[in-house]
């Protein structure tokens, strides 16, 4: 079902935990171990040292962004009402648009537009329109987390709580795979999906244009989001694990573990400097690590916001854009100096 509408009042309800799965046995049996529950980002603690660059105060709940180098706007999630923030580079806010629920991850569709916005407790997808803010609606599955648009044009949407992924074709579900158990993040290469299921900890790809399952993998000890880079790679941030994935996408198959104590959890990927952002909740950093050789090198690290949850990045300029779920603020850091 597809809506289109202007404004839409904010609804919303507490984040669900769900286990990856459950097990049972006779009277008679040992008791079973509990599946572990989804990794989540660290409780950070409170700073000790400044926030490199610049801090400018945004609103309550700042979770999910992603900048647009076409119309120079970062789309940022926030809450309290729930509601897509469009500022300029320099955190200046230009447009609000009212969302259904709230969100926690954007992505672009392409560049230009439209943001994609997982609105989670409204079961929606919202497509808004850059610069304008026109909003579409879809109704997709269950609590939608992460959205990616394939090189066909659709959009494959992870819908958490119901274990399903939506295929989106022109503002309809078009197809329902329900090969997941909790779907999380989402990153494409091609017509290539890359999702990560963060209840059975592992990552999936599907050719999205030939609506069938490739290959699926395991994910370290408690994966959470993904991103491609120049090299048709699947970036994991293996939160619990604390580790970078590595997986080349044709065919799957994991080309490197690299350490990354912090508890790794937002990404965001420059293609400009081949440089994936990685944000470590535990210690209220963010760390850019190149992916321009066969393994990643670290090539920078700033203090940032406390609760780092998410992460943004201008590939025109190389600004990174931080942004706290603690205190509702906005990091700017001129990453190239």
């Amino acid at each position: 079902m597809r809506r289109t509408a202007a404004v839409l009042l904010p609804l919303a309800l507490p984040l669900a935990l769900v286990l990856a799965g459950c097990s049972s046995g006779g009277d008679d049996a040992a008791p079973a171990e509990q599946p572990a529950k989804a990794a989540e980002p660290a409780d950070s603690p409170e700073l000790t040292t400044d926030p490199a660059g610049t801090v400018v105060d945004l609103d309550p709940d700042a979770e999910g962004m992603v900048f647009d180098p076409v119309t120079g706007l970062l789309a940022v999630a926030v809450r309290d009402p729930n509601r897509l923030v469009l500022t300029n580079a320099d955190g200046v806010v230009q447009r609000e648009v009212m969302l259904p629920g709230h969100a926690r991850h954007l992505q672009l569709a392409a560049p230009g537009g439209p943001v994609l916005v997982p609105a989670e407790d409204s079961n929606t997808l919202v497509q808004v329109a850059l610069p304008g803010g026109e909003v579409t609606e879809t109704e997709v599955g269950d609590y939608p987390h992460d959205a990616a648009q394939v090189a066909s044009g659709q959009i494959l949407v992870g819908d958490e709580m119901g274990g399903t992924l939506s295929v989106v074709t022109d503002g309809e579900v078009t197809q329902t795979f329900d090969s997941q158990t909790q779907p999380g993040g989402v990153a494409t290469v091609g017509d290539i999906a890359g999702v990560v299921d963060v209840g059975a900890f592992t990552i999936t790809t599907y050719d999205v244009a030939a609506g069938e399952l490739q290959t699926v993998l395991d994910a370290g000890d408690g994966p959470t989001h993904v991103v491609a880079d120049g090299q048709g790679r699947f970036l994991v941030a293996d939160t619990r694990g604390d580790a970078m994935l590595v997986y080349g996408s044709d065919p799957l198959e994991l080309t490197e573990t690299y350490p990354l104590d912090g508890n790794p959890y937002g990404l965001a990927y420059d293609a400009a400097d081949q440089v994936v952002w990685v944000t470590l909740t535990a210690t209220n950093e963010v760390v850019g690590l190149s992916t321009a050789g066969d393994q990643l090198t670290e090539v920078a690290r700033f203090p940032t916001v406390r609760q780092p949850n998410t992460v943004a990045v201008d590939p025109t300029t190389g600004r990174v854009f931080v942004g706290s779920r603690e205190t509702g603020q906005l990091q700017l850091v001129d990453a190239r100096g």
